[in-house]
């Protein structure tokens, strides 16, 4: 077996390594997305089996979920939280990367680590004061809410948008201030449309947080703003009963939304990730 064969070799049992590593992955949400069309008896019976004749259910798990949870405010809830944290959480750490990178003096040093440190700190150590803090601040809102997501999110936001402003060259920036933009205008004309990679990058990391987080919101806001995590947890009744077929369809429903930002951003995550690990 001469050494053109052997890589070929190899490089077919990778991809199919890959492959099944994907369908791995896959597997989960193709099993939800077709049980959710069956009757809700049938699931926990022979949850692997597809639908036929006599277990299909058409649309019928649905229409029960979004009765039951009131899918559409849910819905609402969750991508206005979803949105404005993004925007925040983008918009702030961006700016406060730009100024660590450029401003060079102990503070802006000593704010970089703090910064660093937030993000390996454990969310259980900080629960239940950071729960009585928001009640006393009257924080306990969905207003509230977008704050508390901007002060955890911001640690790896920072992070990643000050490795990447460390690889843009100082000199555009002086050729804007040279033309007459002031500070504001150099951010929002010059740098911030070079940083595009890693913004779209940190805003899927989050949105997908965010959008699927259910402790903060049940902390948080509890029951008076249902976001879709936890309008689906209203599904399970008393004595552990669980309504199956209607709980797969919301699961269907709350996952479409984000896998449609993903795919459709997805591109710009590695190229992202990479400029955000430049080193300068």
């Amino acid at each position: 077996m001469n050494s053109v064969t052997a890589k070929n070799i190899i490089k077919t049992l990778l991809y199919l390594l890959l492959i099944g590593i994907g369908l791995a992955f896959l597997a989960p949400i193709i099993i939800v997305l077709y049980n959710s069309f069956k009757g809700k008896f049938y699931i926990s019976d022979d949850p692997f089996a597809l639908p036929n004749a006599g277990t299909f259910s058409g649309i019928e798990n649905y229409i029960s979920g979004i009765e039951k949870t009131g899918f559409p405010a849910a819905f609402g809830w969750s991508l206005f939280i979803t949105v404005f944290s993004v925007i925040a959480i983008v918009l702030f750490t961006s700016m406060t990367a730009w100024y660590i990178v450029r401003v060079k003096n102990g503070f802006t040093k000593a704010l970089y680590y703090i910064f660093v440190f937030s993000m390996i700190v454990p969310f259980q150590m900080v629960m239940f004061t950071m729960t009585k803090t928001v009640a006393d601040l009257g924080l306990d809102t969905p207003w509230g809410l977008i704050i508390v997501y901007l002060g955890f999110g911001a640690g790896l936001a920072v992070f990643m948008f000050c490795g990447f402003v460390k690889s843009v060259p100082v000199e555009i920036e002086e050729a804007a201030m040279i033309d007459g933009c002031n500070p504001f205008q150099t951010f929002f004309h010059v740098v911030f449309p070079i940083m595009k990679p890693t913004a779209i990058t940190v805003a899927i990391l989050d949105a997908m947080w965010i959008w699927n987080d259910y402790l903060l919101p049940y902390l948080l806001i509890g029951s008076e703003y249902k976001t879709i995590p936890i309008a689906v947890q209203y599904l399970r009744g008393g004595y552990g009963s669980v309504d199956m077929g209607a709980m797969m369809a919301m699961l269907v429903l709350s996952i479409i939304p984000i896998v449609v930002f993903y795919l459709s951003c997805q591109k710009y995550i590695i190229k992202g990730i990479v400029a955000g690990a430049v080193k300068g």
